[in-house]
């Protein structure tokens, strides 16, 4: 773990008192004891470091005290390896987004989590015409607090300071008209993952014309991809550019994190 995910904290006089599940995590899965030190990321996404104040098996809570400085490399330390604090340092300044068209539920699962760890900003669920209808309905209810538990702990072993969203369920028109709310401010680009080299960009050439955006989105399909009524709706309503990977037919789960991986080090190579 290389920060621990705090959202309904508790915080008075430089103290945190947990209990729950936050307890349970703590003393049961890792194990933590008095004088431990973690590095806490809070509900405002500033990163604290912590030591372990005290513990109350009884009545199952815990109180974490504030440091001044986040936790690096301490004996003592609970995260282990890079910390979330050098994570801080070095992630790039660009919000991603991703744009998911609604696969099977556990692979949709598989990708908010890869997503997570990545730093994906925000996850649109797309309902898009080769959706499943019983993959729709499994992301409604009881399904997005799973995906808020799966956000966590993502973040958690990630180091990750975005604060991922999955947003609900939503059409392509719809997703559209989110994504275009703050074009006027901001220099944002977008990429549809296709399968087909027809009316491709090079996404290198689209980066040395535009530059590095302060927001990027990637679209991905489902198991049956996106279709071409799909594609093009997002090239004229949305501005996404088509780009095509030269690697074969990837799953939808390995085509998201693949793209998402491409985007982000385009970006990154715009910097050097």
């Amino acid at each position: 773990m290389r920060q621990f995910i705090v959202q309904n904290q508790n915080i008075k006089n430089g103290l945190i008192y947990l209990e729950g599940k936050d307890f349970r995590y703590l003393r049961q899965v890792l194990r933590v004891k008095t004088g431990d030190m973690l590095n806490v990321r809070l509900a405002d996404g500033s990163l604290q470091g912590t030591t372990v104040a005290s513990i109350d098996d009884k009545n199952k809570k815990i109180i974490l005290q504030i440091c001044e400085s986040p936790v690096v490399n301490a004996e003592n330390s609970v995260t282990r390896g890079v910390q979330a604090s050098e994570v801080d340092e070095t992630f790039n300044t660009c919000e991603y987004w991703l744009f998911q068209f609604i696969p099977k539920a556990q692979k949709f699962e598989t990708i908010v989590r890869q997503a997570t760890e990545c730093g994906i900003a925000k996850i649109v669920p797309v309902i898009g015409e080769y959706s499943e209808k019983s993959s729709i309905m499994a992301l409604q209810g009881a399904k997005s607090e799973r995906l808020e538990r799966i956000v966590k702990e993502a973040r958690q072993q990630s180091g990750s300071p975005v604060n991922t969203t999955v947003l609900p369920p939503m059409n392509l028109d719809e997703a559209i008209k989110l994504w275009n709310e703050e074009k006027d401010t901001k220099n944002q680009l977008g990429f549809v993952l296709s399968e087909r080299t027809d009316d491709c960009v090079v996404m290198k050439k689209v980066f040395e014309e535009k530059g590095k955006p302060e927001k990027v989105c990637v679209v991905c399909g489902s198991e049956g991809g996106i279709s071409p009524e799909e594609v093009s709706l997002l090239k004229e309503k949305g501005l996404f550019a088509p780009i095509h990977f030269a690697v074969n037919i990837l799953r939808c789960e390995t085509a998201a994190l693949y793209g998402i991986a491409a985007v982000q080090t385009a970006i990154f190579a715009t910097e050097k």
